[in-house]
């Protein structure tokens, strides 16, 4: 499959954890401090990663990469919707 290529702040979280567990891998598209980069996010059944140019973060649980995704500005909050 494919993987979904969005830019930050396209999708939700929710969106992205969803589409992740389905086995999809997510390339985000973010502005990192002036320059184009690509995330790619991916889940292998147990754990979640989450590869950026410069490390690979691993959480354990949808909710500790739900808190990256806000964090780190790739998923749109419920807050951007109103």
């Amino acid at each position: 499959m494919d993987p979904l290529r969005v830019e930050a702040g396209e999708l939700t979280a929710d969106e992205i954890i969803t589409a992740m567990t389905d086995g999809r891998r997510i390339v985000v598209r973010a502005d990192i401090f002036g320059a184009e980069r690509e995330m790619t996010l991916r889940h292998d059944g147990e754990t979640f990663y989450c590869d950026t140019p410069t490390r690979l973060h691993k959480h354990d649980d949808a909710e500790e990469m739900r808190t990256c995704i806000e964090r780190m500005g790739y998923g749109r909050t419920e807050t951007d919707d109103v």
